[in-house]
Parts: C-alpha cells; sequence; structure tokens
C-alpha cells in the first residue's frame, strides 16, 4: 500500500478521529472495573491517565500513530477472573498487572519475545482474539440485563417487551447502522443515543429497580465537573501479588497483553504499510516498549493494562502517518479527568453496547483459521467457546495449549511442538491443577 503525504492538520483530525473511535473506553472500562469494587471516579481517572500516558509515549517515543489504553478483555479478566475468580483483592489484582508489565519489559528489552511468539501457533492466537471478543459481548449482554439466569438453561433472555431490553436493543442496532456507515466515533454516539433513549425509564414508562440497585430511574444527573479522583494511585499491592496462588494471574496478564499487542501492530501494519524496510510493523520494538510501559503505569495508578487499540486504523484511514497522530488522541484523554460525574450518567445498558459490539470486531480472527485441518480447529474451537463458557481466559487459552500439543503428538506431528511450546503446555496442565 503507497502512503499518502500526510501534514500537520491532516494528522490532528486523524488523531481526533482514533480519539472519537476508541472514547468509549473511558466509560466501559471503569464500568468494568467498579464491579471489582473500584471507585467509579478513580477507575474513571487510571483510565485516562493510562491513556494519555500510553498514546504520548506511542507518539513521541516510537512515533507510530496508534492509540494505547487499557484494554477490552484483559479488563473483564482483571474484574471477573482475576478479582470474583481467583479471589485477589484490587489492590493484588493490580500489582499483578504491574508485575505483567515488568515481565512484558524484560521480554522486550531483551528480545525474548521473538523466540515466544514464534512457538505460538498462529491459529491459537486467533482463537484466543475471537474467545475474548465472545467473553466480552457475553459480558456486555449480562449487564444490560438482556440475558439473564435461568434455572432450566443457567441463562436465558429477558422478556422482550421489557423497556430496558427494548431501549438496549434499539440502541445496539442504531450503533451498529452507524458502525456500518463507518461514521467516526459511532460508538460513543451510539452510547449517546441510547442514554437519552433510557430517560423515559423509571419517570414515563418501566421501572429500572430491579436491575439499577432499587433506583427506579435509569439515567440520573449527578453533575457537571469534579476534580479528579486520585485514590487509586498508589494502591496496587506489588508484594502481596506475588504469591504462588497468583502466579496464573500474572502469566495471562502477560500472554494476553504481548499478543494483543503484537496482533494490532501487525494487523495495522499490513492494512496501512506503516512497515520498516525488512516488512515488520515500523518501529516495532519501540512500540512493544511503549505498550510493557503503558501496562507497568496501569497497575501504577490503578487499571488494568494497557494495549494498543485496534482502533487506531480509523485515524490511519484518515492520514494519520506519524506519531503526531497518536499524541493529539492522547492530549484529548486528558479533560475527562474533570468530567466523571457527567460521564456517570450513562446507564449500563448504554456502555453494554461498546462490549457487545467490540466482541464483534474481536471475532474477525475467526476466517483466518483453518478448519478443515482437525488437529488445528479443535484446539482454536476448544480455546474459542472455553473462554466464555466458562468465564475465564485462563481457563481457555490453557486447554488451547494442552489440546494443541496432545493432537500433534497423537498425530505424529511432533515436529511441529517446539520446546517453549511444550513448557508453556506443561505449565497450563499445572496451572489447571492447581
Amino acid at each position: 500500500m503507497e502512503l499518502k503525504p500526510t501534514n500537520l492538520r491532516t494528522e490532528i483530525l486523524a488523531g481526533t478521529s482514533t480519539f472519537l473511535a476508541a472514547f468509549y473506553i473511558i466509560i466501559v472500562n471503569p464500568a468494568i472495573l467498579a464491579e471489582a469494587g473500584m471507585p467509579f471516579s478513580g477507575a474513571l481517572t487510571a483510565t485516562v491517565l493510562v491513556s494519555a500516558f500510553g498514546s504520548l509515549m506511542m507518539g513521541l517515543y516510537a512515533r507510530n500513530p496508534i492509540v494505547v489504553a487499557p484494554g477490552m478483555g484483559i479488563n473483564a479478566f482483571f474484574t471477573y477472573t482475576a478479582v470474583k475468580g481467583y479471589g485477589l483483592t484490587y489492590e493484588e489484582a493490580l500489582g499483578a498487572v504491574f508485575w505483567s508489565g515488568v515481565i512484558f519489559l524484560l521480554l522486550s528489552v531483551f528480545k525474548t519475545r521473538e523466540k515466544i511468539i514464534a512457538s505460538i501457533p498462529v491459529a491459537l492466537r486467533h482463537a484466543v482474539s475471537a474467545g475474548i471478543g465472545l467473553f466480552i459481548c457475553f459480558i456486555g449482554f449480562q449487564n444490560a440485563h438482556f440475558i439473564i439466569d435461568n434455572t432450566s438453561t443457567l441463562v436465558g433472555m429477558a422478556a422482550f417487551k421489557d423497556p430496558i431490553s427494548l431501549t438496549f436493543m434499539t440502541g445496539l442496532l442504531v450503533t451498529g447502522a452507524l458502525i456500518s456507515r463507518k461514521v467516526s466515533g459511532a460508538i460513543i454516539y451510539g452510547i449517546i443515543f441510547t442514554t437519552l433513549l433510557a430517560w423515559p425509564i423509571g419517570r414515563w414508562w418501566g421501572d429500572a429497580s430491579a436491575v439499577n440497585f432499587g433506583v427506579a430511574t435509569m439515567v440520573n444527573y449527578t453533575g457537571l465537573f469534579a476534580l479528579p479522583d486520585f485514590s487509586l494511585v498508589g494502591k496496587a499491592d506489588i508484594l502481596g501479588s506475588l504469591r504462588y496462588a497468583y502466579v496464573p494471574v500474572i502469566f495471562v496478564f502477560t500472554f494476553t497483553i504481548l499478543f494483543d499487542g503484537i496482533s494490532t501492530f501487525v494487523g495495522l501494519a499490513e492494512a496501512s504499510g506503516l512497515k520498516d524496510p525488512d516488512g515488520s510493523p515500523r518501529n516495532m520494538r519501540k512500540s512493544l516498549l511503549t505498550d510493557s510501559m503503558a501496562t507497568l503505569f496501569a497497575g501504577l495508578v490503578g487499571s488494568s493494562s494497557g494495549t494498543a487499540y485496534i482502533e487506531s486504523a480509523v485515524g490511519i484511514e484518515e492520514g494519520g502517518r506519524t506519531g503526531a497522530t497518536a499524541v493529539t488522541a492522547g492530549l484529548l484523554f486528558l479533560p475527562f479527568m474533570f468530567f466523571s460525574p457527567l460521564l456517570s450518567i450513562i446507564p449500563s445498558i448504554a456502555s453494554s453496547i461498546a462490549l457487545v459490539l467490540v466482541g464483534s470486531f474481536m471475532v474477525m480472527p475467526l476466517t483466518k483459521i483453518n478448519w478443515r485441518k482437525p488437529d488445528e480447529a479443535i484446539p482454536s474451537f476448544l480455546t474459542i467457546t472455553l473462554i466464555p463458557f466458562t468465564y475465564s481466559l485462563s481457563v481457555g487459552i490453557s486447554f488451547g495449549f494442552i489440546s494443541w500439543t496432545v493432537l500433534k503428538l497423537l498425530t505424529g506431528k511432533k515436529s511441529e511442538i517446539n520446546p517453549i511450546l511444550l513448557i508453556t503446555t506443561l505449565l497450563s496442565i499445572f496451572f489447571l491443577w492447581l
């Protein structure tokens, strides 16, 4: 792909477009982290700090037009697996995020990542992405109270005629239409639209008490401006997170940010032509170092891991070619530290739209898996399905490694199993045994 010439105006417009495409994380990430017992306003401040720091570093140091912010999927693992599943306090989970950033930083500095990347089957990388997408989607439907408990079938759908379900589905479809029409910032516009649509619930029709902590109204305005809440800064329990039982959590954090970053950089480079002379993504090493620093920083200020955002493709499509695009987006995040009361007006049925739709974006790698080759299709399928079905990224990933290695051995293809993959498989068995 031939790169088009750029200028500062184009870079600023591109950065603004990328910001609008990734803006939803300011709302969604605190909402997910709040489920782990963290204060919403504190998580919002941390989200903004990570997004600004990571994006500015990416622009100024790595000189790439790529936004960095707390990653979707890994924030769900933080809340629903690390805290609610393994029983970590959120302070310990933040410590695990910090250590995963340290490990990723060391892997990047000493170039160990190339060996690790080469050892992981490509099909499993695609499967993990798709599995996380389904997991995010499932959580979104649950948070919107569209998918509910069912004693006979475990899960079921809420009454479709219910005002909450109707509002959620209307917002979802309208947002989907905006995305289909390639409207910049479609997700945030969809969230705003759904919030306005939800305003009458509890006022003119319906009652949100059952799903909104006893409050009848779905949308509640509490103010416009507030000073940033830095209560989560420095809360990471760095030493407490080093317990033997928490090693799987640190492993999954590290694995996920490593391959999220790799796949994003590779995908954007292939789509945009932003490559070094040897054909690798432009400034790959510096970009990975930025990713690792964003994760380390996230643990210290009170957020789940930072990672490169695939939504950066929006700004690149708009002509962004230099670090000025990422710098612009990073600066646009900062003012929203002061408007947390305004953002908290967003109800769960509105922010959940982003979860469902982002989930749909994340399953795109499914098309890259060779489904006609059983010894690759079966491990990929197990990975994809077990992540949402077990409500655990670590379980899905572990079964992916184990099934891949076992099937290759039983089909006489042990030459496709390298030593590092074998070690990873043994570690996966060990983690599941815990």
